[in-house]
């Protein structure tokens, strides 16, 4: 994932941390999980401010972009690279340490309770490799373990969602709403419950975790004013100024040796 780097005289590195496609599919589902929540609250709690009718059109209205957005949209940018010599591999690879929640991220995550506590520096979590032009992370440790949730919760939501929209939902002949409502009666079974009102509270049950995404992600990692920059980037310029070390570790051009992991992939490669 080789990024755009710009470095004047004052030894500034500006880089492009979001392409406008990866701002394009936050601001898309952004906009359509907002829709979706407000109008999903209104349908279950029928609050008054909108009717049941136009509440029930726009939520049907935003699920297609919320699916594209997480399902088309995020794969892509997740694995599609600039380089011109880019191997499934190394895709796979910039997926694993960029995406998954793993032990360098468990340690930064370890190191930030301590500092919350008064204990040791609040440890870089966008790390830079600048002698290949590309992020080796850029993702709050915290965030990495949301998002398997809310991974889960986004398929949750639409398989539950499927139902709740039609109970017979069958497209190109296939009983896909059938289907669904089997294998939570035979889930809902063992608990007593009924198959359609398990659906129901599972539906809910994602609602109420997209929620509390917002808060941790909005309201605890992204007040630090120090991390405005990120806003900025996500939402406007795309870029990044890497001088500004707050949350940042730059492997420069003249750290040759690299850190402990390149070291470790050099050796596995060799």
């Amino acid at each position: 994932m080789v990024r755009s780097a710009e470095k004047p005289a004052s030894r500034r590195l500006v880089v492009e941390r979001y392409t406008w496609l990866e701002r394009v599919t936050h601001l898309v589902h952004l906009i359509s999980m907002f829709v979706l929540l407000i109008t999903g609250f209104k349908i279950y709690t029928g609050w008054g401010f909108m009717s049941f009718e136009s509440a029930r059109a726009l939520h049907m209205i935003a699920v297609p972009f919320f699916l594209v957005a997480n399902w088309l949209l995020v794969p892509y940018n997740i694995f599609s690279c600039k380089e011109e010599h880019c191997s499934i591999g190394d895709r796979l690879y910039h997926f694993k340490e960029s995406y998954l929640f793993g032990k360098d991220d468990a340690e930064r995550l370890l190191d930030i309770i301590k500092n919350f506590f008064g204990k040791g520096e609040y440890p870089a979590f966008t790390v830079y490799d600048e002698r290949k032009g590309h992020y080796v992370t850029k993702l709050h440790p915290g965030m990495k373990l949301l998002l398997i949730f809310e991974s889960t919760a986004i398929v949750l939501v639409a398989l539950t969602g499927i139902v709740l929209y039609s109970l017979t939902w069958s497209p190109f002949g296939i009983p896909v709403s059938e289907w669904i409502l089997s294998i939570s009666w035979f889930f809902a079974s063992m608990i007593n419950m009924d198959g359609l009102a398990l659906i129901r509270y599972l539906h809910l049950l994602a609602a109420y975790w997209f929620v509390l995404e917002l808060i941790i992600h909005v309201g605890i990692l992204e007040l630090d004013p120090d991390a405005w920059k990120y806003h900025k980037a996500i939402f406007w310029s795309g870029n990044e100024d890497l001088s500004d070390r707050h949350f940042v570790k730059v492997i420069e051009e003249k750290d040759k040796a690299g850190t402990l992991a390149d070291q470790k992939r050099l050796l596995e490669e060799q």
